[in-house]
């Protein structure tokens, strides 16, 4: 299997540990070790005694249980967990598909939501979210692009990078549409629980049946990227299975360590989850302050849940913008192409703190060549 490189960590490669300010990342603020022991009573103490042996492949049962609880209908052995979100993405795919499947993936996406299904030998159809439609999927659109071949719809809800989140009754209608039609549909809700409005959450796609495969992970909401902890939830066994037997290829079983401050987290996740929206929702009045000054300049469609937005440059190349802003400014914005799009947007981080002064770095490189409209 041949896999192309991957545009969005290789940029990100190029510029995030020397570059001041991050206007760009998906990641929430994280915290210390101590910050998030300090939550739990006990926990250091339990930290400092935690043994360093290996770890059940699976994840740990404590662990898992706190994982399954955050799901309406998955049990414990519904869960597995790795390291990180990315190589669940890569083993759902080697274990689900084989050459000449096709794949239908909501677009603009994450690069491995796609490459590792083209790497298999897989056909891979877009599924674009449209800016005219707000960044909404048309359900008409994928009974359009599913074929006998058809094996697995992959979505990211809520979406990465426009911020837009789907509404149940589409939810409903896709959970139907892959059930009805014998597909598998994956589901990366690495930012679920980070919606504005709790009133706009979506259920878990693993709570609608065996079909569906939910991917969370503690890096997004909870802005812990640092544990390298994710999950799959399915109640598909078959497939649960053939996933934890190709782990044994890959890391084998997960750090002790991030186990542990995982299950802290998870059990403090909703604490965690609103501290990261205070300040997500602190950074959009900023951002939509700034937006206000510069109209001939940005365009939006205002994200519904998550840690992003994906905005428009009016004037100019995009990536000649990012380029040129980072080196002169110290400011990384992350040009849309890394995505394939080509529309002139660029991927807008809301979920640091750090953020104001990151908007004001960018204002000033602003002023310096384009005034304020009046």
């Amino acid at each position: 299997m041949k896999l192309s490189p991957f545009k969005l960590e290789r940029y990100f490669a190029k510029y995030e540990f020397n570059t001041e300010f991050l206007l760009c990342s998906s990641d929430c603020e994280s915290m210390s070790v101590a910050d998030l022991l300090a939550l739990e009573e006990g926990a250091a103490e339990r930290f400092r005694n935690q043994w360093l042996g290996y770890t059940e492949s699976q994840g740990s049962p404590t662990l898992r249980s706190e994982i399954a609880g955050m799901y309406a209908e998955t049990q414990p052995d519904d869960i597995l967990v790795f390291t990180g979100a990315n190589e669940a993405i890569y083993l759902f795919m080697m274990a689900a598909l084989q050459a000449g499947d096709h794949v239908i993936v909501h677009a603009p996406h994450y690069q491995a939501l796609s490459e590792t299904a083209k790497g298999i030998g897989c056909e891979v159809s877009p599924w674009f979210a449209r800016e005219a439609n707000g960044w909404a999927l048309d359900m008409d659109e994928l009974k359009g692009l599913a074929r006998l071949s058809t094996k697995a719809v992959v979505v990211n809800l809520p979406h990465n990078p426009t911020g837009h989140l789907m509404s149940r009754a589409d939810f409903d209608a896709l959970n139907r549409f892959t059930q009805e039609n014998n597909l598998l549909l994956f589901s990366d809700e690495v930012y679920r629980e980070s919606e504005y409005h709790p009133a706009d959450r979506l259920p878990a796609a693993v709570d609608y049946g065996e079909h569906a495969i939910s991917l969370g992970v503690t890096s997004k909401t909870y802005g812990l990227a640092g544990l390298r902890i994710g999950w799959i939830a399915t109640r598909n066994r078959e497939l649960y299975n053939k996933i934890a037997s190709l782990k044994d290829y890959t890391t084998i079983c997960n750090s002790a360590p991030s186990e542990f401050l995982a299950e802290v987290a998870i059990r403090h996740r909703l604490q965690l989850a609103n501290r990261n929206l205070e300040i997500i929702k602190n950074n959009l009045i900023i951002i939509d302050n700034l937006f206000d000054r510069y109209p001939s300049l940005f365009s939006w469609h205002r994200p519904k849940a998550g840690s992003m937005g994906f905005p428009k440059l009016l004037k100019g190349d995009v990536e000649i913008f990012c380029d040129d802003l980072v080196k002169k400014a110290g400011v990384l914005l992350l040009p849309g192409s890394v995505y394939d799009d080509t529309h002139n947007h660029f991927r807008l981080g809301l979920g640091r703190k750090n953020l104001p002064q990151a908007v004001n770095r960018l204002e000033e490189y602003l002023s310096s060549s384009l005034p304020p409209a009046k």
